[in-house]
């Protein structure tokens, strides 16, 4: 992720590597061995949910985009975005707002794994209609996908199920510190990049807090009768991948309005989710 100067350039992805390395570990030692079974008897509930975050979102975006007439560029960063699924922070953000602890991280695997497959076929879709050149190849997807998020989840998944004990007496510490390097990394990117996400303007702001809002809905209303699971395939289809968004605008020489976009919206997903977040809390409690 290029900056614009203001930090040194290695600094933000060194940051981004470590948190989410931590992030995804966390999350696989918080997963217990067996629950994937609760989401094996229930494959409509699950391929709902994938419809949610695959499908639905980017016609949603695209809809929003047309309806809006915004400028080309962001446009163009708007679709970026809700082609990326598997938001790093997704299963956290989910399981903190009263997520179903089985169907989350089985919703986040199976979202990161199917990225592969259906960002390139959305970006070619796209494309078409643009009349541009955009391309990703598969194998850059899956490098990113499998270095950043699957990897560390599954050494976490396997430290659960070989080494409980070490896994018990770990996990509060790698809770601790995943959210300390989270908070540093939104900091960072708060200053490296704000100038960016503040110019990209008030229709795009609106367009994407409409999307995320929308997201959030189609993923309450396809994520089944139990609010557990309601609650992590909204998140799910909410929270968009910015590392997969910016590899693609990066491989096909994007210019810096689409990047600019793309900031922006992570920036306004993450306090609408946030508030979000807060609201599923609230109710938790109170019921």
């Amino acid at each position: 992720m290029p900056g614009t100067g203001v930090l040194p350039q290695w600094l933000l992805p060194a940051m981004a590597v470590a948190a989410i390395f931590v992030v995804m570990l966390d999350l696989g030692v918080a997963i217990v061995p067996g629950e994937s079974r609760w989401v094996a008897r229930r494959p409509a509930l699950l391929a709902r949910a994938l419809f949610a975050v695959l499908v639905a979102v980017p016609a949603l975006a695209w809809i929003i985009a047309r309806l809006a007439d915004l400028p080309r560029e962001v446009e163009i960063g708007i679709m970026l975005m809700a082609l990326s699924p598997g938001a790093p922070v997704t299963l956290r953000r989910s399981i903190a707002a009263g997520g179903h602890p089985a169907f989350a991280p089985a919703l986040q695997i199976a979202v990161t794994a199917l990225a592969v497959i259906t960002m390139p076929l959305w970006i070619a879709a796209f494309d078409e209609y643009y009349g541009g050149s955009a391309t990703i190849e598969p194998r850059h997807l899956a490098h990113q996908v499998l270095v950043a998020q699957l990897a560390p989840l599954a050494l976490g998944m396997l430290l659960r199920r070989s080494a409980p004990g070490l896994a018990a007496r770990i996990a509060a510490r790698l809770h601790q510190l995943g959210g300390i390097l989270l908070s540093m990394l939104v900091v960072l990117a708060l200053i490296d990049f704000w100038p960016q996400v503040s110019g990209a303007g008030l229709r795009a702001i609106a367009a994407i807090v409409a999307l995320s809002i929308l997201a959030l809905a189609v993923g309450s209303l396809l994520g089944g009768p139990d609010p557990a699971t309601r609650t992590a395939t909204a998140i799910a289809a909410a929270l968009r991948n910015p590392g997969l968004a910016l590899l693609v605008a990066t491989l096909n020489h994007a210019p810096a309005r689409v990047n600019a976009t793309v900031l922006a919206y992570v920036v306004v997903a993450a306090l609408t989710v946030f508030i979000y977040v807060a609201w599923r809390r609230v109710s938790t409690a109170v019921a």
